[in-house]
């Protein structure tokens, strides 16, 4: 069985929904007593860049990692990549 993080820190939700907060005061984690959440990543600005739910609904908005400049072996021969949509 998997368990919410509110379960598995028996959060008394008569006191409200579980909460957790960044340095920055950015809500990262929230749920609920029907076991309802979401969490959030945010960026360097606090600009948020990805957001998930317990229901399977997703937004992602961080960066892509860069290829350009990696090497790569095929076949013994080497290649070297580049980013074609820049």
């Amino acid at each position: 069985m998997i368990m919410t993080v509110a379960q598995l820190l028996k959060h008394d939700f008569k006191k409200g929904p579980l909460s957790f907060y960044d340095s920055n005061g950015n809500e990262r984690y929230w749920e609920d007593s029907t076991g309802y959440w979401h969490i959030k990543e945010y960026d360097y600005n606090n600009n948020r860049i990805y957001f998930e739910t317990s229901n399977g609904y997703i937004e992602d908005n961080r960066p892509k990692p860069s290829c350009e400049g990696k090497v790569v072996e095929i076949d013994g021969k080497t290649y070297k990549l580049v980013e074609l949509n820049k």
